[in-house]
């Protein structure tokens, strides 16, 4: 453990020697534009992967990043930074291969809390059974159900009243879908971009649509 606290030591003092008002400043304001809502997979530092530095992007990480209506932690979150904070974006960020999509499609059984957790995830593949099964490999239906996951989330997040009232009163929020890619460290943007409910109505199915079709096509082909 004490190397952990060695190298907090080590990126404290790279951080002031390249900015000495860094951390003085840092303190004395919380102004981030984005929330970021993404999987708790420690392969995918949410600040990191898009060059953001400490105070320029809000956080919430859970298994398989799911908004859903009944968990007061996400929620809070969302509350937060949009009354709040008054962020302009929120990006709903999944990843292919993730752990909590590939225990879904293979019924896999990871505890007690983490299985009810994951019925969530479920849902989603549940609704979208017949699409996903005209897939030939199993990764590619964990790949689009990573993807589908992303859309449905978007859609979680766009409903909450929260969202609702902003969007009623006149604040300017958009909800965004992307997802991540561990083999070369890229995002992917689903061309989700939500900042109305009328945008949702459009966009949620065109989204849908787009990733189906992509995936109806061969690897070969893609």
């Amino acid at each position: 453990m004490k190397e952990l606290f060695i190298n907090n030591i080590a990126w404290a003092q790279k951080v002031k020697r390249n900015d000495p008002a860094f951390f003085q400043r840092l303190s004395l304001q919380h102004a981030p534009e984005y929330l970021w809502i993404g999987c708790s997979d420690s392969r995918v530092p949410a600040n990191e992967i898009i060059g953001l530095m400490p105070g320029e992007l809000f956080v919430h990480r859970n298994v398989a990043n799911l908004v859903v209506h009944d968990d007061l932690n996400c929620l809070s979150v969302i509350q937060y930074a949009i009354t709040d904070l008054k962020v302009k974006h929120v990006i709903v960020c999944g990843h292919y291969g993730c752990g909590g999509i590939t225990a879904s499609v293979k019924n896999q059984k990871l505890g007690t809390l983490v299985d009810n957790w994951l019925l969530n995830v479920d849902n989603v593949q549940n609704l979208h059974r017949a699409s996903i099964e005209k897939n030939n490999t199993q990764e590619r239906i964990i790949d689009q159900l990573c993807e589908l996951n992303v859309i449905e989330q978007v859609a979680n997040v766009s409903k909450t009243s929260i969202v609702s009232d902003a969007w009623s009163q006149g604040q300017k929020v958009t909800i965004h879908g992307w997802i991540y890619s561990m083999t070369n460290g890229l995002l992917s943007d689903l061309d989700i971009n939500v900042s109305s409910a009328e945008d949702l109505k459009i966009q949620y199915t065109q989204a849908i649509d787009r990733i189906n079709d992509r995936f109806k096509l061969s690897p070969e082909n893609e």
